[in-house]
């Protein structure tokens, strides 16, 4: 299994970047897949899920309304638009497949690298 983020970088506040997850190694259109975060210093934080087939979405109250993720099964691909960008937001975000719940889970099965996001003016 391999899951590759990309979109990264530096953006102002108020800005908007989106980041890609592109995945192998297993039947990506049949899983729920999440974006996690995690921030200096501290844990990892649950951001959003998308069931296998793209129709239902799922985000934390930090996100809700200004995020948005998305997937394109023919491409492998998991994606997130990120609007309205804090300094809050700053962090590595992480795509990962979710073992059991889909709401705030709290194990992955699977993880990426990581592409880092920072809000600063």
């Amino acid at each position: 299994v391999q899951l590759v983020e990309s979109g990264g970088g530096l953006v102002q506040p108020g800005g908007s970047l989106r980041l890609s997850c592109v995945a192998s190694g297993f039947i990506f259109s049949m899983n729920y897949i999440s974006w996690v975060r995690q921030a200096p210093g501290k844990g990892l934080e649950w951001v959003s899920t998308v069931s296998p087939r793209g129709d239902n979405t799922y985000y934390a109250d930090s996100v809700k309304g200004r995020f948005t993720i998305s997937r394109d099964n023919a491409k492998n691909t998991l994606y997130l638009q990120m609007n309205s960008l804090k300094s809050e937001d700053t962090a590595l975000y992480y795509c990962a497949t979710p073992k059991a719940a889909v709401v705030a889970p709290r194990e992955y099965s699977y993880r990426g690298q990581g592409t880092q996001v920072t809000v600063s003016s």
